[in-house]
């Protein structure tokens, strides 16, 4: 690979990095490429050097999330349990969960509800689908363990994306602080009701998220 390509991929990744960091915090209608090239200490005439367009550019920012976050599943296992609390918890600010985690799939669920944009939708859809399938697989693995009485694994898995985002959205669009927290830590523990965690449990995981 010559000098001139290998100094293009690089700065596409620097691009795509960038993208990613700003795209999963705000989504796709608040980030403007004027921002995204700033961050990536870029002109942005550079820009169109690399991508055709801003949806071109969040689609591979939008795969990239997607890749990485299989990659670090299948090293980790199914989506645990304090994942999915510090989801519920931290989900209107990402900023603290992007302290911890790479952004996943939720990301885009968090972001783009409501999104009329068809080629969003289409990445609204398979971010669902990636989660709904963590969850699954999560769930299936406790069953096995006999920890979960139930027999609908794909419903329950529903249920929960569905309490999930649907607390982020109120929690991002009410102004006041109070009832934002009561909202997320309501569904903190109806999540975890649901993957069966036993009271003494779930008092100490929310105590523990809560600091």
């Amino acid at each position: 690979m010559s000098d001139s390509t290998n100094r293009k991929a690089r700065s596409r990744e620097r691009i795509l990095k960038s993208a990613v960091e700003l795209f999963s915090r705000q989504g796709f209608e608040k980030v403007s490429i004027g921002q995204i090239m700033k961050l990536a200490k870029m002109t942005h005439g550079a820009f169109y050097a690399h991508f055709a367009s801003k949806e071109a550019l969040y689609h591979a920012s939008v795969r990239d999330t997607l890749e990485s976050s299989r990659a670090a599943r299948l090293v980790k296992g199914p989506l645990s349990v304090k994942h999915l609390t510090e989801l519920v918890s931290n989900c209107w600010n990402l900023q603290e969960l992007e302290r911890k985690h790479q952004p996943g799939p939720e990301t885009v669920l968090f972001n783009e509800i409501g999104n009329e944009n068809a080629e969003i939708r289409t990445l609204f859809e398979a971010s669902y689908l990636r989660m709904k399938k963590m969850l699954e697989t999560r769930l299936i693995a406790l069953s096995r363990l006999k920890k979960l009485p139930f027999d609908v694994i794909a419903d329950k898995s529903r249920v929960i994306l569905a309490s999930l985002v649907g607390a982020v959205a109120l929690a991002k669009s009410l102004p006041g602080e109070q009832e934002r927290q009561h909202i997320l830590e309501a569904a903190q523990r109806n999540i975890l009701q649901m993957l069966g965690v036993d009271q003494d449990e779930l008092d100490s995981m929310l105590g523990d998220v809560s600091q």
